[in-house]
């Protein structure tokens, strides 16, 4: 029976609804000034979504309600800029500053020129487009000229508004940028979280926040605690607004969080001075920061000063100096990765840098050793590049004893005793064993990698057991696995176990794809690893191919085709491939595979809703394509099914509505084959 639709009165509650939520919005996570509880916002929040269930027709993109995320994108679509969004140039001195001053002046003759100083957040750029107050479109930077469309990402984002008042017809259409960023409490949040998954930690803030961005599935992006601060506001009319700060004020009346610390200096020596408070305060902000970016106020002055190929010379990014100690090299460990490659890494008396203890710092290879003569009992200056990477600057010699000792990478891997060598023309040293345990652990952690064959629950505490007790010898080890001996580990339960057998079992239908992925073959990443599957059917195909063959195979280059060419002549490769098959894991790429099962669901569309009891959204959906099916987002007359969980959102009403047929779990798995 079709809904029944909204009448005046419903049609009024929800609009005021929604601008009462947009208000507390701002007054939150903007102003930082909440008026309400908790409890008041979730009881409008509650109501909102009751009446657009009850009307699914009134729902609009720009609603509080459609911030939670919607279905996992395939990936995401390139969209051009309007205007570059292009890098800075950098000045590391005041002498540079002052030498900027002069270039720009040297353009425009002798006038006045103001400045704006503005913090330099470490985050991810974003453009975000607005039509008639609502925002329509939202990009990454990418290469300044071409971004990645994550606009159903960016909405879930609290501080930015999902329509905002427009106080000029110049505005009907404008876009604002800015920095996507996550304060230092919730990166520390979201690595607990990870950690306690077994999933490996960011390293700093501004990765978090451009991987929680660049997430295809935006209900994991909202589950994090992501900010904004815009910048730049770009409208149709250049002459609109004449001065930066008029801009950053429009925008701030508009809803736009606007950075606290942006500063107009009337002269290069404010700005200076400006820096030098900033840089001093640095670590007690919230935030990231890493230098002020300086640029002069005057939009008209803009267009004089113009572009390089890659800079404006209107702007300039001020960089603070990294944070630097004296320290002692206690000693130099190795350390071996899943490729083999053995990497020396310096253990210091500990030493605090931007706010954070340091005791260790990759020395790379031998040659960086060598080139910097760095030896145990050294003391050497270090810092942290960028404020996030603990780096070896330089020896301080004048304080060397005679005490200290030269360090060469050993002959023989220090965990399983295999030689190691250094191919001609590269500087990486590598293990030879092929059963070196260190490799095996660093191998299996890429394997079940959510890029690779996607295991849950199989992380770094978990693979170290296996290794350690001689469960786990290869990756096809892990499909040998029972569930009492896993519950047999330490900290690990009947259920937790039955968990993680699950999870491998479910690896299996992964495809030729990400198995080529998980395998670790050296230069093959995700993009070669998909070329490979759209090229051979199947492992076996691929396997018999020479490294001829593979050079021609468009971006497929002499090393990349070399280094496939040869793991695939190894006969303990072969091997742990041959286990993969026994085991029943999927070798063939998901074309084959569909045609081999028939593909029962060929030119079938679905739509799923509502929350699967022994399925994920992802695994659901990576079935029905299995099988020839294919998976959309919303409901349309074209649908065929809509899979119905528990809490259905407003698809199940526009399903009815249409004549869809609905189908739920158990239904659906019957379906699939998966019952």
């Amino acid at each position: 029976m079709p809904a029944k639709r909204a009448s005046e009165a419903v049609l009024n509650e929800i609009a005021a609804l929604r601008d009462e939520i947009r208000y507390h919005d701002r007054k939150y996570y903007v102003e930082n000034q909440p008026e309400i509880s908790d409890y008041e916002y979730d009881q409008l929040m509650r109501r909102l979504k009751e009446l657009e269930e009850e009307h699914p027709e009134t729902v609009t993109p720009d609603s509080p309600t459609q911030r939670v995320g919607g279905e996992p994108a395939e990936g995401f679509e390139t969209v051009e800029h309007s205007t570059p969004m292009l890098s800075l140039d950098n000045a590391f001195t005041e002498e540079e500053l002052y030498e900027f001053e002069q270039r720009a002046r040297r353009i425009v003759g002798d006038v006045e020129i103001e400045w704006v100083a503005e913090l330099k957040f470490d985050g991810l750029g974003v453009s975000l487009v607005y039509e008639d107050g609502a925002f329509v479109r939202g990009a990454t930077r990418g290469d300044g000229f071409r971004g990645e469309d994550v606009t159903a990402n960016l909405r879930t984002i609290r501080s930015i508004p999902l329509r905002v008042e427009v106080p000029a017809p110049e505005l009907r259409r404008f876009e604002v940028r800015g920095e996507v960023i996550l304060s230092r409490d919730g990166l520390a949040q979201i690595n607990r979280e990870r950690e306690e998954r077994g999933e490996p930690l960011f390293a700093n803030p501004r990765n978090a926040a451009a991987g929680s961005v660049r997430l295809l599935d935006p209900r994991i992006t909202a589950s994090r605690p992501l900010d904004i601060f815009l910048y730049y506001l770009l409208t149709g009319d250049r002459d609109f607004l004449p001065t930066h700060m008029q801009a950053i004020h429009l925008m701030r009346e508009m809803g736009f969080k606007v950075s606290p610390y942006t500063k107009l200096c009337r002269t290069m020596r404010d700005v200076l001075e400006y820096c030098r408070e900033r840089e001093r305060e640095k670590l007690t902000l919230p935030y990231n920061v890493d230098g002020v970016v300086v640029k002069a106020n005057s939009v008209s002055l803009w267009r004089r000063l113009g572009f390089t190929t890659h800079h404006p010379r209107w702007a300039i990014a001020f960089k603070f100096a990294p944070e630097q100690a004296t320290t002692r090299v206690l000693r130099i460990e190795v350390n071996v990765g899943r490729t083999g490659a053995v990497t020396p890494t310096a253990v210091f008396e500990p030493v605090q840098l931007s706010g954070t203890t340091v005791q260790r710092a990759t020395l790379h290879n031998q040659d960086e050793i060598d080139r910097k003569d760095i030896r145990v009992g050294d003391t050497v200056l270090v810092e942290k590049g960028g404020d996030v990477i603990p780096k070896v600057v330089m020896v301080i010699k004048e304080r060397r004893t005679g005490a200290e000792r030269k360090f060469r990478i050993p002959d023989t891997c220090p965990v399983c005793g295999a030689r190691v060598y250094r191919p001609e023309g590269e500087v990486v040293a590598r293990c030879t064993g092929s059963a070196c345990p260190a490799q095996l652990k660093e191998r299996l952690l890429h394997f079940g990698g959510r890029a690779a064959m996607d295991i849950d629950h199989l992380g770094p505490s978990i693979i170290d057991q296996l290794v350690e007790r001689e469960m786990v010898k290869d990756v096809a080890d892990l499909y040998l696995l029972e569930v009492d001996q896993v519950a047999a580990l330490d900290r690990m339960a009947q259920k937790s176990a039955q968990n993680l057998i699950q999870a491998i079992e479910r690896s299996k239908g992964a495809g030729l794809q990400r198995v080529l992925f998980a395998l670790g073959i050296r230069f093959v990443g995700e993009r070669v690893a998909a070329i490979l599957a759209e090229h051979y059917d199947s492992i076996e195909q691929l396997a018999r191919a020479t490294a001829e063959e593979l050079e021609d195979i468009p971006e497929i280059g002499p090393k990349v085709a070399e280094s496939v060419a040869v793991f695939f002549s190894q006969g303990e490769n072969l091997k742990v491939i041959e286990k993969l098959r026994a085991a029943g894991a999927l070798l063939v790429a998901m074309r084959r595979a569909r045609r081999v099962a028939g593909a029962p669901l060929e030119g079938k569309q679905f739509v799923l809703t509502g929350t699967l009891a022994s399925l994920t959204r992802q695994e659901a959906g990576r079935r029905i394509e299995e099988l020839g099916g294919r998976v959309t987002s919303s409901v349309s007359a074209k649908t065929d099914y809509l899979v119905v969980g528990s809490d259905p959102g407003s698809k199940l009403a526009k399903a009815r509505e249409l004549g869809v047929p609905t189908l739920n779990e158990e239904e659906f798995k019957k379906l699939i084959g998966a019952v």
